[in-house]
């Protein structure tokens, strides 16, 4: 069955680095659009960036230019480089894979059948 796990979450403080990772199985991971998402206390789970099969890559306004999403098919991976964290960012972030291309379209939660169980990320000020 599919598998996504995720690591690299922890407590920074703000203006630090992280990087998150994320490792498929039981998929064909170099056809599936994958995406980061996060949830903080008492919110809806949002899109933070996606990166189709051709390596074309989406990003929230908010994470514009501080985050970074890119994989690595050979290695069935996907990340999150997370630069000049804020508190604002502090939240559980979940890989998630759709089949086939398109990701521009696809950044609600619902239109992801696979996730992973989720990494958190704490930011201190």
């Amino acid at each position: 069955q599919v598998q996504l796990v995720e690591s690299g979450g922890g407590s920074v403080q703000a203006g630090g680095s992280l990087r998150l990772s994320c490792v498929a199985s039981g998929l064909s991971y170099s056809s599936y659009c994958m995406t980061w998402f996060r949830q903080a206390q008492g919110k809806e789970r949002e899109g933070v960036a996606n990166i189709d099969t051709d390596g074309s890559t989406w990003y929230a306004e908010s994470v514009k230019g501080r985050f970074t999403i890119s994989r690595d098919n050979a290695k069935n991976s996907l990340y999150l480089q997370m630069n000049s964290l804020k508190p604002d960012d502090i939240a559980m972030y979940y890989c998630a894979a759709r089949g086939g291309g398109y990701c521009y379209v696809f950044r609600h939660q619902s239109q992801y059948k696979y996730w992973g169980q989720g990494t958190q990320v704490t930011v201190s000020s």
